[in-house]
């Protein structure tokens, strides 16, 4: 298996695609594991364990609401 790579969860939330809120849930019920806090008191999390084996997916940007100027 390859080396942990230990990012904050905003790191891990820019590279997943997913919500700061989600990560702190998964961290709760055991799904992730914690691996301390940063300086600024960020929780640490290996970035490996939000994916899967295998190729990591694709997240797509979210769609512009009709109401947005491009």
């Amino acid at each position: 298996m390859s080396d942990p790579v230990i990012v904050d969860i905003y790191a891990a939330t820019a590279s997943a695609g997913l919500k700061p809120g989600t990560i702190r849930q998964w961290l709760r019920r055991g799904r992730l594991t914690h691996h301390g806090y940063d300086r600024q008191g960020r929780a640490l999390i290996n970035l490996h364990e939000l994916y899967p084996p295998g190729p990591r997916p694709r997240v797509s940007p979210s769609p512009k609401r009709a109401d947005e100027s491009a």
